[in-house]
């Protein structure tokens, strides 16, 4: 039996377009999440002021990272998911259920990036700033409806790799 990582080595070395782009920024804001906090609780044990940036900086940062990741699971066919009625089902049936989901996934993310990008634009327009350090809130708020269309991106490929029989 193969492990985990050995299986996702080898799905990602059948992909068009390998993960590791995910992978690299996603541990990239993993680092830079760990660093900052770090940094917060030297600066707090040895001052008693906390590092007013820390916060807003890791929330974006958690955000970003669990987009890269969920983009990296649908990318896998890792994502979580409840199968104990469709495995029972007939394997046309259940093509068509994975299809059927899969077509949902890409009307969700649709719908992410449409009100994604509206919600920049009107924090690009209306000069809205964020509430810790008053930095462009556009600039925050760019990396949903981007990364939900790299996420859409993986699950048309996750349909043509259905489409041609290939998983």
């Amino acid at each position: 039996m193969s492990s985990p990582s050995t299986e996702s080595a080898a799905k990602d070395e059948a992909l068009s377009v390998p993960i590791s782009v995910e992978r690299v920024l996603a541990a990239l804001a993993m680092a830079a999440i760990c660093l900052i906090t770090f940094a917060n609780v030297v600066v707090r044990y040895f001052t008693d002021v906390s590092l007013a940036f820390t916060e807003e900086f890791s929330i974006f940062l958690m955000v970003v990272m669990t987009l890269l990741g969920s983009s990296a699971a649908i990318a896998l066919d890792r994502h979580i998911r409840i199968t104990v009625l469709v495995d029972r089902l007939p394997a046309p049936l259940r093509r068509v259920t994975e299809t059927l989901v899969w077509l949902a996934t890409l009307a969700m993310l649709g719908v992410l990036v449409w009100y994604g990008g509206r919600l920049t634009y009107d924090q690009w327009r209306f000069e809205e700033t964020s509430p810790a350090l008053g930095y462009p809130q556009w600039l925050y708020t760019l990396w949903l409806p981007l990364l939900s269309a790299v996420m859409g991106l993986r699950v048309l490929g996750r349909l043509s790799r259905l489409a041609r029989g290939t998983r």
